[in-house]
C-alpha cells in the first residue's frame, strides 16, 4: 500500500490553502490513500441517507466520497480557507468552520463520525472523542484514523540522525502518540465493538521528498539537528529520490467503535 500524510503541509498556518492543494491532491490521490479512506467508509458502515460528519475535512474529499455513497455528509475544519475551498470543489456535503471539540451538531444528530490525521494536532484527544460520543447517537459509528509520530521507519545512512530527527518532529506535536491510544480512548468513552488496523503505507517516490524536508525543517528548527546535518540529510534523501532508492514506511492506524446504546 502507498500513502502519505498531508500533515506536514496542513499545520503550516503561515502557507496559503490554495498553495497547499496540488500537493493534498498528489497525496489524496494515491493509491493507498484512496484504499485507507475506502475502509474508513467500510467501517462506519454507511448507509444510504445516515447523517455522518468528517472532522478536520481539508478540502473535502472524503466528505464527497461519502456523499457519492449515499450519505448525508458533513465536513468540518477549523481553517477557514479550507472550508472555502472545499465549499468550491464540492457541491454535495454540507462544509462548516467548527473545531473538533465544540461541534455544531446537537446530541445524538449524527449516526457516523470520522476523524482522519485529526487528533495528533490536538491538545485533548479524549475531550474530542467525547464530543464525538455526544453527536453521534446511539448504535452510530467513530472511525478515528491517523500514524503514530515516532512510528516513521525511513532508510537513510544515518540511522541515528534519522531517529533524531523522527523524534523532533514528533515532539513538535500536542498529541504525536495519538495513533497508539485510538483503541483505548474508545474504549474510555464506551464504545463497544471496538476494532483496530494498521495500514502501512509505503513511499518510494519523489512525491516524498516534500515529507521528509519538513521532518528535517522541524528537527533543525527545535535544535535538535544543526543546519549542516539538516541540510546533510534532506540531500541524501533527495539523491535517493532521483535514484530509485527512497524508503519511506508510515503504519496509519484505523481503529472503529460503535456508540453505546446507553449512557
Amino acid at each position: 500500500m502507498t500513502s502519505m500524510s498531508t500533515d506536514d503541509v496542513k499545520d503550516v498556518p503561515s502557507v496559503a490553502a490554495h498553495d497547499l492543494i496540488p500537493l493534498l491532491d498528489a497525496v489524496d490521490s494515491t493509491p493507498g490513500a484512496a484504499e485507507l479512506r475506502a475502509r474508513s467508509y467500510d467501517l462506519l458502515r454507511l448507509a444510504a441517507g445516515a447523517r455522518v460528519i468528517d472532522v478536520g475535512c481539508g478540502a473535502g474529499r472524503a466528505a464527497a466520497e461519502m456523499t457519492e455513497r449515499g450519505a448525508r455528509a458533513v465536513g468540518v475544519d477549523i481553517d477557514e480557507q479550507m472550508i472555502a475551498l472545499a465549499r468550491e470543489r464540492w457541491t454535495g456535503p454540507d462544509f462548516r468552520v467548527a473545531a473538533a471539540d465544540h461541534l455544531p451538531f446537537a446530541d445524538g444528530e449524527l449516526t457516523g463520525y470520522r476523524a482522519d490525521k485529526v487528533y495528533h494536532v490536538l491538545d485533548d484527544p479524549a475531550r474530542a472523542l467525547e464530543e464525538a460520543r455526544r453527536v453521534v447517537g446511539p448504535g452510530g459509528r467513530i472511525v478515528l484514523a491517523g500514524q503514530d509520530w515516532e512510528s516513521f521507519v525511513i532508510d537513510s545512512a544515518d540511522p541515528g540522525l534519522t531517529r533524531t530527527i523522527v523524534q523532533a518532529r514528533a515532539d513538535t506535536m500536542p498529541s504525536p502518540h495519538a495513533g497508539r491510544r485510538y483503541r483505548n480512548l474508545l474504549l474510555d468513552a464506551g464504545c463497544t465493538d471496538v476494532t483496530v488496523e494498521v495500514h502501512t503505507g509505503v513511499l518510494t517516490e519523489q512525491v516524498a521528498l516534500p515529507l521528509l524536508s519538513r521532518l528535517a525543517d522541524a528537527a533543525r528548527n527545535t535544535g535538535a539537528i544543526t543546519a549542516e546535518q539538516a541540510e546533510a540529510w534532506t540531500a541524501e534523501q533527495t539523491e535517493r529520490g532521483r535514484t530509485g532508492r527512497l524508503f519511506v514506511a508510515i503504519p496509519m492506524f484505523l481503529a472503529a467503535g460503535t456508540r453505546p446504546a446507553t449512557g
